[in-house]
């Protein structure tokens, strides 16, 4: 699978307007080449540069197969459910980083799976990995000015 965004290119800045420094708004992402025997989809973002351990931006289950991608801002896509975040919100939660650059992975995962349950931020990736078919990566980076 390959996951890309109109909003930034892999291994470059995202802009402050998906930032907490800006509008705080998930950037458009879109993907192609999700295997035909996937049953679901699921999108974590993290931040593994964090302070105190790998912090957990956004995530979503139950993405139907078909699914393309996510515009920017939303609104998700029928049946997709978020999951509460390391902010403690069940919403796309922005970099804001309190020092230097930090990395943000947006994994998608393609799984064998039609829905999840009890998926929390410590235990999503393991059973992700648990359902995965397929794995793409979009990695951006972001620093504050302050």
């Amino acid at each position: 699978m390959l996951l890309t965004s109109t909003d930034f290119k892999p291994g470059q800045f995202i802009p402050m307007l998906f930032t907490c420094d800006g509008e705080n708004i998930s950037p458009a992402l879109e993907w192609q080449g999700v295997p035909k025997e996937a049953r679901s989809l699921a999108l974590i973002c993290d931040d593994p540069d964090a302070p105190m351990g790998t912090w957990v931006h956004w995530i979503i289950i139950n993405i139907a197969p078909a699914t393309t991608g996510l515009t920017a801002g939303g609104p998700l896509p029928k049946d997709a459910v978020e999951i509460k975040n390391d902010f403690g919100r069940t919403s796309y939660g922005g970099p804001c980083p309190p020092s230097g650059v930090h990395r943000y992975f947006f994994k998608l995962y393609a799984l064998d799976v039609p829905r999840l349950a009890g998926v929390t931020t410590r235990n999503c990736e393991d059973i992700f990995k648990q359902h995965s078919l397929a794995r793409a990566e979009l990695m951006g980076k972001y620093q504050r000015k302050k």
